[in-house]
């Protein structure tokens, strides 16, 4: 039987497969979370929140990027992470959460001066 992705299953020792499944589960949460930034950068855009014009721009853009990059994180986190198993070495810690953070904290922060709650 082949397994994808086959270069990492060709390396180490099959692990236990309750880790296997917590290292799809957590790829599946990232997939999910990139599905709800998608739909908030969606929905701020396309309902009426009245934030201002350019800052409700800003900020819908930066939640579909960062719902854009999830996946990416959730595929590099899941191989980083099966391949960390399969040689016995510690678990690698997700590349882009900060990153992703960061992004989110910046949306928020446009949004509120959008909303006018700090003038």
């Amino acid at each position: 039987m082949r397994r994808f992705p086959a270069r990492l299953y060709e390396h180490g020792s099959e692990p236990d497969p309750r880790f296997s499944l917590a290292n799809e589960r957590t790829f599946l949460a990232w997939i999910r979370t990139s599905l709800a930034l998608l739909a908030g950068g969606v929905a701020l855009e396309v309902f009426s929140v009245p934030v201002q014009p350019g800052l409700r721009l800003a900020a819908s853009l930066l939640l579909i990027a960062a719902g854009i990059a999830a996946p990416v994180q959730a595929w590099i986190g899941w191989l980083r992470t099966e391949r960390a198993m399969r040689l016995g070495r510690h678990l690698p810690s997700p590349l882009l959460a900060g990153p992703l953070a960061a992004v989110l904290i910046v949306a928020a922060v446009l949004v509120v001066i959008g909303l006018g709650v700090w003038a």
